[in-house]
């Protein structure tokens, strides 16, 4: 007994000193990996944020070496109760958990009676097609919900590296047509159904539109929401990523990693896409007409660009990730017949987000395909802000006049 305390006290005192550590490390990465430009939305939350992030991936990996757990799932599990706010029943919705063709789902309807059919919308969460979930996407989904009188499908689709590509995407397509086909059941309106998606989700809702061409005995979406979505997985140069490359909270690095994470197995060849090597000088020279810092207008240039000089390319890493080439991974290279014939769009960019140029470059394809598109650029904004709008201490004005635009677009689609 007279020997247990001393070593109590001892493993508490190197516990203690562990997280001093872990605290250093994370406020030193901070300070010399990322950068934090003038005119980001408040800094000093966002530098907050992000140092919360990597002191959870630092855990992880510590308790993942350690044999405690997986460090995916210890990220997934603290992301989880940092985000989520258990708030029971809402006076104004209906709020009811379903299966749509074996995919999870949260509907959300309000209360309060409808002349008609109310409109839809099915919503698809970011998260890099790894993190994120029904109950992370709870208080916007609500939100949206009540400020719009529609009824909201947040869908809970398979996640990254358990279910890689293409089943992420086959729930998301199966969980809408099946929401089309029986949207008289939720008091919805089948005409009138909007298809959203932030991050990821604006990639998965991207293809979906994009799918739902061809099923002609299907209802057309009424529109699509796209909020800072990745719609292509080629160039990883262009402006936006060069100018952000190590903004919080998605660095070029990580959002590249995400992209391989969904599509491949094979992590090994990450340098190999951040160079643009995995795809051939020929396709790079096809869809330049669509994918080139050309079409991007030059005041989002002003910041920086450095066209990059195309370099070599090998075989097994284009075998490799192929599938990049697909329209439903890179929803910027699909046909001009199918751009053609797809839903209003409704596009949100920030400013200091790697993927900005991504969501200009899609709404130029739309807008030079007849498509109508209403875009809202956050002008001081970064990647993720819009599930900052109501976080407490950590919200971010910005994101919350964002997703007002967005329930305001809903509102008048």
């Amino acid at each position: 007994m007279g020997l247990a305390f001393p070593l109590l006290v001892l493993f508490l005192a190197v516990i203690f000193s562990l997280c001093i550590l872990i605290f250093a490390g994370v406020i030193y990465f901070e300070l010399s990996n990322s950068q934090i430009p003038p005119g980001v939305a408040c800094p000093g939350k966002l530098r907050i944020i992000h140092a919360i992030m990597i002191g959870i991936a630092v855990l992880g990996r510590i308790f993942h070496n350690l044999g405690l757990c997986n460090q995916l799932g210890f990220i997934r599990y603290v992301r989880e109760q940092l985000m989520v706010k258990k708030l029971g029943e809402d006076p104004k919705l209906f709020i009811k958990d379903h299966q749509f063709e074996k995919v999870p789902v949260r509907v959300y309807q309000p209360r309060s009676p409808s002349a008609g059919g109310r409109k839809g919308v099915m919503f698809l969460h970011g998260g890099g097609w790894m993190f994120g979930s029904i109950d992370t996407y709870d208080i916007l989904c609500r939100y949206i919900s009540k400020e719009t009188e529609t009824v909201v499908v947040s869908v809970g689709y398979r996640l990254t590296p358990e279910h890689r590509y293409p089943a992420g995407f086959e729930d998301c397509l199966n969980a809408t047509v099946h929401f089309l086909e029986t949207a008289q059941e939720y008091g919805v309106d089948p005409s009138s159904v909007i298809i959203a998606g932030d991050s990821a989700g604006g990639n998965l809702t991207a293809a979906v539109c994009q799918s739902l061409v061809n099923k002609t005995n299907l209802p057309k979406p009424l529109a699509q929401v796209l909020i800072y979505p990745a719609v292509q997985m080629i160039d990883f140069d262009l402006p936006s990523y060069q100018q952000n490359r190590a903004v919080p909270i998605l660095y070029r690095e990580r959002a590249v990693f995400y992209m391989l994470n969904y599509i491949c197995d094979d992590l090994n060849v990450l340098e190999e896409m951040l160079d643009g090597d995995h795809i051939p000088v020929e396709t790079k020279m096809k869809y330049r007409k669509w994918l080139s810092a050309e079409n991007i207008p030059d005041e989002f240039k002003a910041r920086g660009y450095k066209p990059r000089i195309m370099s070599s390319q090998t075989e097994e890493v284009i075998e490799e990730v192929k599938n990049v080439l697909e329209a439903t991974c890179s929803p910027l290279l699909a046909e001009d017949s199918v751009i053609h014939l797809q839903p209003k769009a409704y596009i949100l960019t920030c400013e200091f987000d790697v993927l900005r140029d991504d969501g200009l470059l899609y709404k130029k394809r739309l807008e030079s395909n007849g498509v109508p598109v209403t875009w809202y650029h956050v002008q001081d904004g970064f990647h993720g802000i819009v599930s900052f709008f109501d976080n407490g201490s950590l919200s971010f004005p910005s994101g919350k006049l964002a997703v007002d635009s967005i329930t305001s677009y809903i509102k008048n689609a």
